[in-house]
């Protein structure tokens, strides 16, 4: 069979594996999980192996490092992703979930009850965990699957999904629960795109021009994240020793992730004790500086900033400076220049911390912690299917109720409509 026909031949057995999972039990769905969860740590040895060719192919064709990042395994990281695994499988099952329920006037008792999506399909760029993930969370929220990764890392998801699979069809669910598309050939995507009739909704995980082509050219609706240029506000009140811990952990902990602090704005009044000391540590930690006018005056000797630097999500240990004369122009820029993801203010004063929670329009808006936190992982849903910038219905970290949507359940005693 032909690529374009094996994709359509996997979104038909995604669609009818979807009808059998949406009434699979809570018992089943865990133990398919706990199972694969063993089954990653039990083949720790040979993911790695697999993984170390995709590195090495990496390293030759040219990967960034941020790209390298993504895609290298480690024990820790595999174990990391078994014990997402086994978080969500001991988190509360959504499917069957009672939203709200009334009573109407006539009688009629109306419920708004919690359904999964139906077949969803990841597209997603390096990162191997994204495999293990997304299976786990759609599994847990009665979907089926469909995974593409990059050809960066088809031996290593190939692997992962391989082993999930396994313990997945050994539970007595679906083999086509969980799939991945096995080929580089772009082909795949593009058939994958177009099979609204099976697929319900896409998911892209990867860099600004990966989402925007899925989105121009998918006929599926598509849960969007273009980039994550996110921002620190050190605010006039700030406790500047928190400050720095801070901006230091949301820019150099993990710089080549969506959720790194790309642009770190001052207030005036506490600009020239704070810049001196944190562009040190930042500058000790590898970080390039790029200020603002006023920045480059504190600290001499830093590049200057450019229109297109606010804009920029760089992946990568730079970061963008800029002193603002007030929170009012902290939270101008960020609704200009940001791109809706996440961003915090370090702060003690109360009223400027409500305010910023209130009037910065991002999915994850934050006080005196760091942007790094937006996660799955970090906020609870054991992992996550992606990050949504979205306003219709999931926005921020993607877990199991980010999965599912809902339908209405009408119990009535004869009423007809007048």
């Amino acid at each position: 069979m032909d690529v374009e026909g094996s994709v359509i031949a996997m979104c038909k057995a995604a669609r009818q594996a979807a009808r059998a999972l949406a009434t699979a039990s809570s018992d089943t769905k865990n133990r398919a999980l706990t199972d694969a969860a063993a089954r990653l740590r039990a083949r720790c040895g040979h993911l790695l192996a697999m993984n170390r060719d995709d590195v090495a192919r990496g390293k030759s064709s040219g990967l960034s490092s941020a790209l390298l990042d993504r895609l290298m395994l480690t024990e820790a990281r595999i174990d990391a992703m078994a014990t997402g695994i086994e978080q969500v499988a001991r988190l509360p099952d959504p499917i069957g979930e009672t939203i709200a329920q009334w009573r109407r006037p006539n009688g009629l008792e109306i419920g708004q009850v919690r359904i999964p999506l139906g077949v969803v399909a990841v597209i997603y760029e390096s990162r191997p965990n994204v495999t293990a993930d997304a299976a786990a969370l759609c599994l847990k929220a009665g979907n089926a699957v469909i995974l593409k990764g990059g050809s960066e890392a088809l031996a290593t998801n190939t692997a992962i999904a391989g082993d999930l699979a396994a313990a997945i069809t050994q539970a007595g669910l679906p083999s086509a629960t969980v799939q991945i598309i096995p080929t580089a050939d772009r082909t795949a995507v593009h058939t994958l795109l177009q099979q609204s009739q099976y697929v319900d909704v896409i998911i892209p995980r990867g860099g600004e021009s990966l989402i925007r082509a899925i989105t121009e050219e998918s006929s599926i609706p598509v849960v969007q994240h273009y980039a994550g240029v996110c921002h620190t506000f050190v605010d006039e009140y700030a406790d500047v020793a928190m400050a720095e811990r801070i901006c230091v952990n949301a820019k150099v902990q993990r710089p080549g992730v969506c959720n790194a602090m790309e642009t770190m704005l001052v207030h005036e009044k506490v600009a020239p004790r704070f810049l001196p000391a944190i562009s040190s540590r930042l500058r000790e930690a590898g970080v390039v500086l790029r200020g603002c006018d006023r920045t480059r005056t504190l600290v001499p000797g830093i590049e200057p900033a450019t229109e297109e630097d606010w804009r920029t999500e760089y992946l990568d240990l730079i970061l963008a400076v800029k002193v603002v004369d007030s929170l009012s122009d902290a939270i101008d820029f960020i609704n200009t220049y940001g791109t809706g993801h996440s961003d915090a203010i370090v702060t003690e004063h109360y009223n400027h911390a409500r305010r910023f929670l209130s009037e910065v329009d991002s999915a994850c808006v934050y006080v005196n912690a760091s942007t790094r936190f937006t996660d799955g992982y970090e906020f609870g849903f054991g992992a996550e299917v992606g990050i949504s910038t979205n306003r219709l219905h999931a926005r921020g970290p993607m877990g199991l109720r980010e999965l599912t949507t809902y339908k209405y359940v009408i119990l009535g005693n004869g009423q007809i409509r007048e």
